[in-house]
């Protein structure tokens, strides 16, 4: 009998062990899982399948690094889309993070995307293809490498633990071996990105990205998971937000500028000097050219769903997002055959405040600029402008008021920019003009929370 128990007694014990094991073997996968190993066991391999044993944990919250909206169907893809092509999309980070993961749009597509290869890097220099080749990681969507966006659909990657630095380029490669249809793109980025025939991902020289061009195909965000940031400020608005007529590869648009100010603000902070109360945030560009409170863009493939329409996924849909500072109007005046009704646009405006106000997000509403001989302007227009703009600064519109006409129009000219901040179009501002526009937001205009609604 005392043998028997002792049997029993052996045999129960094996099990609380066995158990216990497999319990600590699920939990390390599911913590694996989350800092970006991937249930396929590879999201963090390179090219020949090794881990990088030196990539750093994941810890702190998501945001925003890097954003563009869709905008349309680029038109001559209608048959072919980018089948059998790899597109290498570059992007410009404003904060960094230890993990990323991306936003992929097959959102303007009329048959489903199919991505067979995707990668993340980070660049290798500040012009080109070529990427870091230690950098380099697979990106999986629900753990397998392949994922099948529906048309109108959009997905994210999991998380992939790489140690993205503010500031820098970084490289998402997309190959598809089939067409969806219409490439859901950005056009007019201000950035070159590239393209080569066959699939390339895993390419770390760049050499075979023969094609280059102004666009952003399918990607629409980039986010980061790190310590740097405590949230994300969304700059949605028009072209000028966009950052037509800014240098090319320059990064020179105002919601870039504004970025580096947060973040140089923040480590003279922390290093004992002034930093203006500024919060930790990171700043996403949901600019598309043409936009408009009130109208959708016209076209088939042109898209360009209005501010009111797109609130929700461009605002809404990013992580952690804290503030809005909205720059959107011009284009309602200007692209309105007859002549546009103040008041519409002010409650439009009102009901963007009012969709933040119900998520806790703090707005922040720009004046609009003055347009004096572009071939859109009237006076009549014009004074429609001065209307909006009024209100706008009486604090009946949002929580807190940029001055960008103030800060940018002739003051001996007031109807027209300034000559120095003209691009030449007499509409959009050059670079140094565009620094004027992120210098004069004032950096404690971004804290503390929407109002209470009562």
């Amino acid at each position: 009998m005392a043998a028997e128990r002792h049997v029993r007694h052996s045999a129960l014990l094996s099990a609380i062990v066995a158990l216990v094991v497999g319990l600590s073997v699920a939990i390390y996968a599911s913590v694996a899982a989350d800092h970006g190993l991937g249930r396929a066991g590879n999201a963090l391999a390179g090219p020949g399948g090794h881990r990088d044993a030196a990539v750093p944990a994941s810890t702190g919250v998501w945001v925003g690094a890097w954003a563009a909206s869709p905008v349309g169907g680029e038109p001559g893809t209608e048959t072919s889309g980018t089948a059998d092509r790899t597109v290498r999309n570059i992007v410009h980070t404003g904060v960094g993070g230890t993990s990323a993961r991306v936003t992929l749009s097959n959102l303007y597509g009329t048959g489903p995307l199919t991505v067979t290869h995707a990668t993340l890097a980070v660049a290798a220099g500040e012009d080109g293809p070529a990427v870091a080749a230690d950098t380099l990681r697979r990106l999986t969507f629900g753990g397998a490498t392949t994922v099948v966006v529906p048309a109108g659909g959009q997905t994210v990657s999991d998380a992939v633990a790489v140690a993205v630095p503010y500031d820098s380029d970084v490289v998402v490669s997309i190959y598809s071996p089939t067409s969806a249809g219409p490439v859901t793109y950005h056009p007019r980025a201000r950035q070159t990105s590239y393209v080569a025939d066959g699939e390339h991902t895993e390419d770390v020289t760049g050499a075979p990205y023969t094609g280059a061009g102004d666009h952003w195909r399918y990607l629409t965000a980039l986010d980061v998971l790190g310590t740097e940031a405590d949230g994300t400020v969304v700059a949605l608005g028009d072209s000028l937000t966009d950052g037509a007529t800014s240098s090319t590869d320059a990064n020179r648009r105002w919601p870039d500028v504004l970025s580096d100010r947060l973040r140089t603000a923040v480590a003279d902070a922390s290093g004992g000097s002034d930093g203006s109360g500024a919060p930790r945030y990171g700043v996403v560009n949901e600019g598309i050219s043409g936009n408009q409170v009130l109208a959708d863009g016209a076209g088939p493939t042109s898209g360009n769903p209005s501010g009111l329409k797109r609130f929700e996924r461009d605002v809404l849909g990013r992580p952690n997002v804290k503030v809005v500072v909205i720059d959107l109007g011009v284009n309602d005046i200007l692209r309105n055959k007859g002549l546009a009704d103040p008041d519409a646009i002010l409650t439009g405006l009102r009901a963007l405040v009012d969709r933040a106000h119900a998520h806790g997000i703090k707005v922040v509403g720009a004046t609009l600029m003055p347009f004096h001989g572009h071939r859109g302007y009237s006076d009549a227009r014009d004074d429609v402008r001065q209307r909006i703009n009024a209100k706008i600064r009486d604090g009946k519109v949002f929580d807190a008021v940029v001055d960008f006409d103030k800060a940018l129009r002739d003051p001996y000219a007031p109807r027209s920019l300034r000559p120095d901040y003209d691009s030449g179009d007499h509409l959009h501002p050059n670079d140094r003009g565009y620094r004027t526009m992120a210098q004069t937001l004032r950096l404690t205009e971004l804290t503390g929370s929407a109002p209470a609604e009562l």
